[in-house]
């Protein structure tokens, strides 16, 4: 099975890659320009071939692509026939994710030492020069591409149909630690928060998005009571997670709990519960998740308590009592849920392609937002994420399922025309600006800038990638290697977003 999830996740990656090369390969074509190679990968070559002009390679660094078209080389734009002996691609640069950022970067230029390049500049191939409208067509079309594949994409999701989790579906607060500022303003689990900072939220992915890229450390929450009346406002601090993430300290937004199985001797298995039954009700009062049973066990210690759940069609109830578990230093009922029941199948989202690719820009554009603004930057830059980042949440998406990769990539494809898009030298966007200057002014830039600029940008997005891989190394492979080899006891608790409650895992124990 875990060949399968790589050779998907190769494929949803690769396909994005292809899609932008393919728009700038068949936009050249289309205006008679040479194609010299195209390629899907960096790198030596694992596979490749001559089909007319154009050597076609797959890389073996997926990461990345290019197509290597002489007439859209900066340098023999502007500096004519001698103007040097290497060939510009059209490359890729950079991508950011949902829930918080992520980025990676495509080099553009052939190897000169390979055998695929010509080492010849257009004018010394006789190669006809191209407008700098052309090249403007031909730059966008790379984008172009990402956005119609994010479309089809999108197109099979809501055509199949998107299973979501209850914090995609709602804004309603699930949790308040017993210890959190929060509480002490009267924030309650079954509140809906309905604004961040004066912004509307629909969900809980709004929420901790707006909270991450907040101008501020103290964010104002619109705050709805269970009842749906008298709205009101309350400022609360964040604090940042290990992650370096900006969080809301103590709350968390609401999750099922669904029993994956029951400990013997334990009170669960004296009330009779069953995997598969989804519980309800404690106490007399509603569950919001699985944190907020643990609060409500608490608070019920050393009694019986009305337990509510639903098994199929049915809705039971018994009472059950808790145990103190030393080790763990609470108390627990004896069951583990099973988190990965937190999307539910059954009820699909529909979301329309248009929706899903109109959230995927706005997210985007929010983190570039918060990105170049003195007050927000630094949590943007802290929230942005690289390769492993990318890998691992595809990883985890096709491991949930596989139309949540899709949606996923459809992500990635806003992301990189965006991005691609952004007026930087080696990027897209950098080659519309300098046709843009061409155009207008009748003359072409300083070849030196040019090639400076060029230079100094190729080293920062090196040195943009290796730290990136290396920060989410240490962030996200490092504590699951670790929780490979250790396996804490905390590890099998509740999930955490407080210090009153231990370390999250899967699945839970209660």
């Amino acid at each position: 099975m875990g060949i399968l999830y790589v050779l998907a996740m190769l494929l949803l990656f690769s396909a994005s890659i292809f899609v932008h090369e393919l728009g700038h390969f068949l936009a050249a074509r289309a205006f008679g320009m040479v194609a010299d190679v195209f390629s899907i990968g960096m790198g030596p070559a694992l596979w490749k071939r001559k089909i007319g002009a154009t050597t076609y390679k797959i890389g073996w660094i997926f990461f990345g692509g290019y197509v290597a078209l002489p007439q859209m080389d900066p340098n023999s734009f502007l500096e004519g026939a001698g103007s040097g002996d290497r060939e510009q691609g059209t490359g890729d640069s950079g991508t950011r994710t949902g829930d918080k950022g992520q980025g990676t970067g495509d080099s553009e230029t052939e190897d000169p030492l390979s055998p695929d390049s010509c080492h010849l500049s257009p004018e010394a191939r006789a190669l006809p020069p191209v407008s700098a409208w052309k090249k403007i067509v031909v730059s966008v079309a790379g984008a172009f591409g990402n956005v119609v594949f994010a479309f089809v994409l999108a197109t099979v999701v809501w055509w199949v149909g998107k299973p979501s989790s209850l914090q995609e579906r709602s804004a309603v607060v699930g949790y308040v630690a017993t210890n959190s500022p929060a509480l002490a303003l009267g924030l309650a689990p079954g509140d809906e928060l309905v604004a961040v900072d004066g912004q509307p939220v629909a969900n809980w992915q709004q929420v901790v998005e707006k909270t991450a890229l907040g101008p501020g450390r103290d964010v104002v929450l619109r705050v709805r009571p269970v009842g749906g009346e008298g709205e009101r406002e309350i400022s609360v601090a964040t604090e940042k997670t290990p992650m370096g993430v900006w969080m809301l300290p103590g709350i968390d937004g609401v999750d099922p709990c669904h029993v994956a199985s029951v400990y013997p001797n334990s009170g669960a298995a004296a009330a009779g519960l069953q995997p598969g039954d989804q519980l309800l009700r404690f106490d007399g009062r509603e569950i919001y998740s699985r944190a907020h049973l643990s609060q409500m066990v608490e608070a019920a210690a050393g009694r019986p308590a009305l337990l509510e759940f639903r098994r199929g069609d049915q809705l039971l109830s018994a009472e059950v009592e808790s145990a103190y578990d030393e080790k763990l230093d609470r108390r627990l009922i004896g069951i583990q849920f099973n988190t990965l029941a937190d999307l539910d199948y059954a009820a699909l989202s529909h979301p329309t392609p248009w929706a899903q690719v109109k959230g995927h820009a706005r997210s985007i554009f929010d983190f570039l937002r918060a990105l170049v603004t003195p007050a927000t930057s630094g949590a943007a830059a802290e929230a942005v994420g690289g390769p492993v980042l990318i890998l691992m949440m595809l990883w985890l998406m096709l491991k949930s399922s596989f139309i949540l990769a899709v949606w996923f990539t459809g992500f990635l494809n806003v992301n990189l025309a965006i991005i691609n898009l952004l007026p930087l030298p080696l990027l897209d966007g950098g080659h519309v600006a300098m046709n843009l200057w061409a155009g207008i002014t009748r003359r072409p830039a300083s070849p030196r800038l040019i090639n400076a600029l060029a230079n100094a940008f190729a080293v920062l997005f090196i040195a943009l990638f290796l730290t990136l891989t290396f920060r989410d190394s240490v962030r996200h492979l490092v504590p699951t290697v670790r929780h490979w080899f250790t396996n804490d006891a905390r590890d099998a608790a509740v999930p955490t977003v407080f210090e009153d409650t231990p370390a999250p895992a899967e699945p839970a124990a209660d």
